[in-house]
């Protein structure tokens, strides 16, 4: 029944229930109270993405996409900002029909998908709610019984727009069932459902010879033909192709080059005039966004044929790259590997982000200049600083074609799922991750020996990284309370300064050890640590010496003092053929430190410890 919400805004003043069923005269008074009821297809949709927000917790930009895509913000926005809000609010480009290129496994069925999945939720509640006529096949708007003549006083009184017109189906029944009382022609709520074929369609082309037109627009019925006699009655036609059906919502069209060519004709036809020819009819109206995708290779080939200049013209295109992001591309991972991994199997630190930086480097084109080597720009793409200069990459990059080459994410999810899926194993670490990408490739039949020799290299580029980073992490866990010793060091250091500097007893030894990592020469030295003992007697005094996060470059030196300090030390202690009782505990102590501060478990704290006492022996 017709229920008021009195909590809800004025666009959101009525809603029924989704079974609810009444008369034409009783749709009226829905759209007087409810104007969003009898929006265009695209106007739904936009408000549908819109729904979800424009930001996010996290910052990202309209939370619908960015909740189930990572890595592809830059054609998000695109789709919503260049596409969908001006043609929701009716500008030309809701002619166009939208195509998603890109390389596979890029995203591009996921993001139809979710908008079909969208749709579907969102005219199950109030603010999204949509009606038709009832009995129609394509679900019609019911404002399209109103004669022509009479719209533009309609269209005043209920502030909408009315386009379109009747169905053959609605045209009979209204003359023949209804003797042309509008008024008294039934109307539904309608929800949107790809599973019941209502208002989402989807079309995957099949052998250009056997593909038929009557898969989008509809055959004859010939039971019903049979029965009434003439093909022209559209009692005897099934208006239940993919366009129809669609009609009210989207249809999606996977590989959409490989369409014929009269089939990218209709939908021209379709998107351009809002109606489409079915043999034996008029033309018929329909209101639906068209969504096609398609590879980069096809799309090449598309476009070198001149007579798809028209059809090119009237596609509205929009890239959809790899992500070219480290931690979009693990979160990638861990959402297609959440459902199914095994939860005995620890998940080592790095061992994720290994496989995306492997990922990430094959897709990256380099430029021979400073800083656009592939390392150079993999790093740059993590960095949180020097915003202008990463941007200046990008679009370096996409004037390349970055992105639309390169591993895609289902070869590394095989990988991936091979070692999570392994029964007999307790941990996966990164250099598990690397051996099973190598050895993937090397077993596959359909690598070319130039990508493996690429992969090769891309993993010994991540390994190389990840031994830096599993050394410092080994490091900290034997220096036990890292900040502790850093802070000792740079006492020590201060001590010695002030030392040399009031009587010249500074211990030489320690001075030149760190300022060598500062790239400060012997002559230099006394007029730095000058420096340092003005800086701490003007700001401090010598009873306070302040803390080593006050001297950035510092701090640095110090770190490399004590992690080569703590090298000699732990290539002793991993090494030793006989360790005693206290080189053990030592071991044990530091893969305590590992497990209980940087995520590891017992295994591949062990496992970490002892590749880099080998790193270190080299």
């Amino acid at each position: 029944m017709l229920s008021e919400r009195g909590d809800e805004p004025k666009s959101n003043a009525y809603f029924v229930e989704p079974e609810w069923s009444g008369t034409f005269s009783q749709y009226l008074d829905i759209v007087r109270a409810m104007p969003t009821v009898a929006e265009t297809a695209h106007h739904r949709l936009w408000r549908m993405v819109m729904s979800r927000g424009k930001t996010g917790t996290d910052g990202r930009k309209y939370p619908f996409f960015t909740d189930s895509l990572f890595g592809i913000e830059e054609a998000v926005t695109t789709l919503v900002e260049d596409y969908l809000r001006p043609a929701a609010r009716g500008f030309e480009v809701k002619k166009r029909i939208l195509l998603l290129v890109g390389p596979i496994s890029g995203g591009k069925s996921t993001l139809v998908t979710l908008l079909k999945r969208g749709l579907e939720a969102f005219t199950s509640l109030p603010e999204g709610q949509l009606f038709g006529i009832k009995g129609c096949p394509m679900h019609e708007e019911p404002l399209h019984l109103i004669p022509a003549p009479m719209r533009s006083e309609w269209e005043r009184d209920l502030g909408v727009k009315i386009e379109g017109e009747l169905c053959p189906v609605c045209q009979w029944h209204l003359a023949n069932t209804y003797q042309g009382r509008i008024g008294q022609v039934p109307v539904e709520r309608v929800i949107l459902s790809e599973y019941k074929r209502i208002g989402v369609g989807t079309y995957a082309p099949s052998d250009p010879k056997s593909q038929d037109i009557a898969d989008l627009t509809g055959a004859v019925d010939f039971q019903g033909l049979a029965h009434y006699g003439s093909e022209s009655d559209p009692r005897a036609f099934r208006f239940d192709g993919e366009l129809n059906i669609a009609n009210r919502g989207l249809v999606e069209f996977q590989e959409m080059l490989k369409l014929d060519e009269k089939f990218l004709y209709q939908l021209l036809s379709l998107s351009q005039e809002g109606n489409m020819k079915t043999t034996r009819f008029q033309l018929i109206s329909a209101d639906e966004v068209i969504i096609g995708h398609t590879n980069e290779h096809e799309f090449r080939t598309f476009m070198q044929n001149p007579r798809n200049e028209a059809l090119l013209s009237r596609m509205f295109v929009i890239p959809v790259p790899y992500n070219l992001n480290v931690s979009e591309e693990v979160r990638i991972y861990q959402k297609l590997l959440a459902p199914y991994e095994v939860p005995e199997i620890h998940k080592g630190p790095g061992a994720l982000q290994a496989a995306a930086e492997v990922a990430i480097l094959s897709r990256i084109k380099e430029l021979p200049k400073p800083g656009r080597d592939r390392l150079s720009k993999l790093l740059l793409y993590q960095s949180e600083d020097n915003d202008h200069e990463r941007k200046m990459a990008q679009d370096e990059g996409r004037q390349m074609g970055e992105g639309m080459t390169g591993l895609d994410p289902r070869y590394l999810i095989n990988r991936l799922s091979s070692l999570f899926s392994d029964p007999d194993r307790e941990c996966v670490d990164a250099l598990d991750v690397l051996d099973a990408i190598r050895s993937g490739l090397d077993n596959s039949p359909f690598g070319d020996r130039g990508l493996r020799t690429d992969v090769q290299e891309w993993t010994q580029t991540v390994k190389t990284l990840y031994d830096q980073h599993i050394e410092k992490l080994v490091l900290q866990a034997f220096a036990e309370d890292w900040s502790d010793e850093l802070e000792r060091l740079y006492r020590n250091y201060l001590d010695h300064v002030i030392r040399f500097v009031e009587d010249t007893q500074g211990d030489e030894q320690l001075l030149r050890a760190i300022e060598e990592r500062l790239a400060i020469t012997e002559t230099q030295a006394p007029a730095f640590r000058e420096e340092i003992y003005a800086r701490v007697k003007s700001s401090r005094g010598r009873s306070s010496l302040g803390s080593y996060h006050d001297y950035p470059h510092l701090r640095q030196a110090l770190e490399q003092k004590l992690f080569d300090d703590l090298r000699d030390m732990v290539k002793i202690t991993t090494q030793s053929l006989n360790p005693d009782p206290k080189t053990l505990q030592r071991i044990e102590q530091a893969a305590q430190n590992l497990v209980a501060h940087h995520g590891f478990c017992p295994r591949c704290a062990t496992k970490a410890i002892h590749h880099v006492g080998g790193l270190l022996n080299r």
